[in-house]
């Protein structure tokens, strides 16, 4: 498989941990870039801040976001994500602890590819995350850069 890289934006260092083991379980070696915070993967995404130089043409595969994170809430996130040109069209996963009704009509409305619940139960979260990479890393069909 390609190499194509996750972006995966989560500030719970367990939930990072069961993430990158069911990865790893699933033979899904991929790099996986970690922002623990908002602001951090947008600059990921737009080459500012540490990542500034990055070569914002190579865009991951998909993004892992949480909703519930410091400095900058995953909406906004998604919200940036999608005003941008150049990055309107990266698929974007909703992967978080909330089940609050609105947080997945807001998570949708501002153009979330999926919204997924993360389960409580440890096997059950390694078999999300594996057929969450599974499906956006094989499966899907990337919409082509502008």
């Amino acid at each position: 498989m390609e190499n194509k890289v996750i972006l995966l934006v989560e500030d719970n260092p367990r939930d990072e941990a069961l993430i990158l083991r069911a990865l790893k379980k699933a033979n899904i070696l991929n790099e996986v870039i970690i922002a623990r915070d908002g602001v951090k993967a947008l600059d990921y995404l737009f080459g500012s801040g540490k990542y500034a130089g990055r070569d914002k043409r190579v865009l991951p595969q998909f993004v892992l976001l949480d909703l519930k994170l410091p400095r900058m809430g995953g909406l906004q996130v998604l919200q940036m994500i999608r005003k941008d040109r150049r990055t309107r069209r990266l698929p974007v996963v909703v992967f978080t602890s909330s089940s609050e009704e609105e947080d997945v009509i807001k998570s949708y409305d501002l153009g979330a590819n999926s919204y997924v619940r993360k389960p409580v139960d440890f096997e059950q979260f390694l078999e999300a995350t594996r057929q969450l990479g599974m499906y956006w890393l094989v499966l899907n069909e990337v919409a082509p850069a502008e």
